[in-house]
């Protein structure tokens, strides 16, 4: 075997604490602030839509520490698959892999079609195809040259998304006193009609569900874990930062737009999270007098929605790589280049990137939207076993004789933590389409469409755990060193 390409080789640890600071923040950092985050506020009021994301943010930083003490004490690409086969089963290890290498492929065809409507934004008669590829290409470059040129984009990429966020924060607050845009606003939209609350409790829900997907890829931080220097001491700073990154984010930017645009306001139901014009930042940046507000969030966006797409990738190629080093695919994809690259997974990950984008372009886009709703539960599904392998981790980890003050981090309030993120996943899966079981009849159609990734996921883990009679793992048995593969 030439150096050239290693035969289920090792990945390098090349990511340092920056890399890590920015992938654990970056990751939620996108359209589901940027755009959609106004919609909450038109469904559930200013208060309501702050109440949601105030108890996502909570749930997100439980799982957070909840990852952050598995990973500093063993970091491995295979991240929760791997906890999930040695503190659970192995057969939710080997469906948690499959289903998170799933997810992410495919959101890489969602992230191109979504960067190729934000260009046309600039060019709207240039052809689909032409920016399609040109970014695909991209990131697949910043993904084959070395795990560092991936961490080396997703800082900068993060480091914009968090410039304007900081930007708009300040902005905003002028605005709010009146030192910009004219008058003072104060809390006059939160007094609104039937504000701050808008349409009761089950408003709240239905932005608590919206909320979580806006949270979605904090967990990045997990895979990252494998290819990060010093992970005992980078993750658990990584993981610290967090919660305080969320409050100042998420929380503090909702709150500033509820208290800029009233609720009632029609820009602010908006469906097309592509549609640049009705951004709450967008409208904002407007009223202080900034008349290139829809070009600056345009390159914003399309900044979130590469950075999406770059970490998409790296997330699926090293699960793959994960999968393939304890047999659960086919050797190949385990083989490394002399950079510590897993070349056939990257490229078979690009692969199913690029076909699934040119379903959603052929014909009616049928094939894709349903291979799209199929991944829409995946996510929630790792968060579920990132707490029930916290959890465990820990039992085993006292039952096997160990203390766990010799854990390089530790997870604040167990078994709290784990236990409130656990339920509040379970409430957000399974009241994903409530609406379809409160009319007069069930919309069969809708709970299809909306839950259709919860079978896919038991058929891999029932499936596996019948073909290999597997068992759940006693605590004492528990594999607690952390060798990968």
């Amino acid at each position: 075997m030439s150096d050239k390409q290693q035969d289920g080789g090792q990945l390098r640890r090349g990511l340092k604490s920056r890399h890590l600071s920015m992938i654990a923040i970056g990751g939620a950092l996108g359209t589901g602030l940027f755009v959609a985050s106004g919609s909450t506020i038109a469904t559930a009021g200013p208060g309501g839509a702050l109440v949601a994301y105030i108890a996502v943010g909570i749930m997100v930083y439980f799982l957070m520490t909840s990852l952050g003490e598995m990973a500093s004490y063993m970091p491995v690409a295979g991240s929760f698959s791997t906890y999930s086969a040695r503190f659970v089963d192995p057969a939710l290890g080997f469906a948690m892999g499959w289903n998170y290498w799933y997810n992410w492929a495919i959101t890489i065809a969602a992230d191109l079609s979504a960067a190729t409507l934000v260009m046309k934004f600039w060019f709207p008669d240039s052809p689909s195809m032409l920016w399609s590829g040109l970014f695909l290409a991209l990131m697949f470059l910043l993904n084959v040259l070395s795990v560092r040129g991936f961490g080396e984009a997703e800082y900068w990429f993060a480091m914009i998304k968090v410039g304007t966020v900081v930007i708009f924060l300040v902005v905003g607050l002028l605005m709010i006193v009146g030192i910009m845009g004219g008058e003072s606003i104060g809390f006059k939209n939160w007094t609104l009609n039937d504000a701050p609350f808008h349409n009761g409790v089950g408003a709240i829900l239905a932005v608590f569900l919206v909320a979580g997907f806006s949270f979605q890829g904090t967990e990045l931080i997990g895979v990252a874990a494998g290819e990060s220097e010093n992970p005992r001491r980078n993750i658990p700073r990584a993981v610290r930062q967090v919660f305080w990154r969320i409050l100042l984010f998420y929380v503090l930017a909702i709150f500033v737009v509820g208290l800029l645009i009233p609720y009632t306001n029609p820009h602010l139901v908006n469906e097309d999270v592509q549609n640049i014009a009705v951004s709450p930042f967008t409208i904002i940046f407007d009223r202080a007098g900034l008349a290139f507000a829809a070009s600056l969030m345009n390159a914003v966006i399309l900044t979130a929605v590469l950075s999406a797409g770059n970490s998409g990738m790296y997330a699926s190629t090293r699960m793959l790589w994960h999968l393939a080093k304890e047999g659960h695919a086919p050797r190949v994809f385990a083989r490394v280049n002399r950079w510590g690259i897993p070349i056939w997974a990257l490229l078979l990950t690009t692969a199913v990137g690029m076909l699934a984008f040119m379903a959603s372009i052929f014909g009616d886009g049928t094939v894709y939207v349903w291979l799209l709703n199929a991944s829409g539960l995946s996510g929630f599904i790792v968060w579920l076993g990132i707490a029930i392998s916290h959890y465990r981790f820990r039992k085993a980890f006292v039952a096997q004789g160990k203390d766990p003050a010799e854990l390089p981090y530790r997870a604040k309030w167990f078994p709290f933590g784990p236990l409130f993120a656990f339920a509040l996943c379970l409430i957000v899966i399974a009241g994903q389409n409530y609406t379809a079981f409160t009319g007069g009849e069930i919309d069969w159609y809708g709970v299809l469409v909306s839950y259709i990734g919860l079978p896919l996921f038991l058929a891999l883990w029932l499936g596996y755990k019948w073909v290999k009679k597997t068992k759940v793992v006693s605590l004492k048995e528990c594999q607690l060193d952390e060798t990968e593969g």
